[in-house]
């Protein structure tokens, strides 16, 4: 397996992303997948978002969690429907308070965002601003670096280690005057590999006296451990980190957008006039995320059974005879 072929070309080179998928198409390629080739021309993944049919449960290429939400969350969003004409600012300070409560952090150090994608946007539209280059791994989450470079910034990509793990040492070296902003996500999208903690923290420490380091932790909670592995603490130390997060993934939150970042007061103040801010959150979904929150008896249950899922595919992918990349997230490469 090459580590330079990023999710969208091993995707494309997949039959299930040629040619115009009708619902008798994915029906015939659902019965043979193996067999069928509709078409040559390879769909963007927009295309073929719109085109899954709905029978699709677990739509692997959005890497969404497939048990959805807890039922707490799903009673708290029927509750708060008849008061769902206001805006819901007492709520999203509530939720602002219990994550900062939780995690130990100081005041005005959590912003929230429908997803962490605007979250994501704003720190691109920021620190790409100026020009300047973003630097991250190859192949990795391409939404913060791709939205910088459509700005002004050169999107600087460094390759995977041997074993498909972020380089952070050649991360490191690759920053310069010129750097605005390391981008690191982990566990890592597509790879699904996690870095070690001990060594990204140090990674941190160092290169934050540099320049800003952004560390997206939206897989976070399929680890072991999730406080043991975050760079929260960083933040708390004062260190120029921004730490993402997302209720997208465990939590089963796709569709109902709740993200926040964790960073210093002052770096927030920046990101703020680039950010929607609670604008664009939902208040059924603020209620969702305050009853769901560190909900512990469903994170876990979502988790084994994810865990049960994965085991699965490492199953049928050795008896298949494919070689695969070993997840820490809800999601495996392989090649096709």
């Amino acid at each position: 397996m090459s580590s330079q072929m990023d999710r969208r070309s091993w995707l494309k080179a997949t039959t299930l992303l040629t040619g115009g998928l009708t619902l008798s198409n994915w029906n015939e390629l659902l019965a043979a997948p193996h067999q069928k080739f509709i078409g040559k021309r390879a769909l963007s993944d927009v295309e073929f978002e719109k085109l899954a049919p709905p029978q699709l449960k677990a739509r692997l290429f959005a890497n969404e969690n497939p048990f959805g939400p807890s039922e707490k969350a799903k009673q708290a969003i029927i509750e708060s429907l008849s008061t769902s004409y206001q805006y819901a600012f007492f709520e999203a300070r509530q939720l602002e308070e219990k994550i900062m409560t939780f995690e130990g952090l100081e005041k005005d150090t959590v912003m929230l965002g429908a997803g962490s994608s605007p979250l994501l946007a704003a720190a691109a539209l920021y620190y790409s601003k100026d020009g300047g280059n973003i630097i991250s791994g190859a192949p990795s989450y391409e939404d913060l670096p791709d939205h910088a470079e459509k700005v002004n910034a050169k999107w600087v990509k460094v390759p995977l280690t041997a074993d498909y793990k972020l380089d952070l040492d050649a991360m490191e070296k690759a920053v310069d005057s010129a750097t605005k902003l390391v981008y690191i996500c982990n566990p890592n999208n597509p790879t699904g590999t996690v870095v070690d903690s001990d060594k990204l923290r140090s990674f941190c420490e160092r290169v934050s006296k540099k320049t800003t380091v952004f560390v997206d932790e939206a897989y976070i909670d399929y680890l072991p451990d999730p406080k043991a592995a975050t760079m929260i603490d960083c933040v708390k130390k004062g260190q120029n980190v921004i730490v993402a997060r997302t209720f997208s993934k465990l939590y089963g939150f796709a569709g109902l957008r709740i993200g926040y970042i964790i960073a210093p007061p002052d770096t927030l103040k920046k990101l703020d006039p680039y950010s929607t801010g609670m604008s664009c959150m939902s208040a059924p979904s603020i209620r969702a995320a305050l009853a769901s929150y560190q909900d512990a008896e469903f994170l876990q249950g979502a988790l084994k059974k994810t865990i049960a899922s994965r085991d699965y595919l490492y199953k049928v992918l050795k008896q298949e005879g494919y070689e695969y990349i070993p997840s820490s997230a809800n999601f495996v490469m392989f090649p096709i």
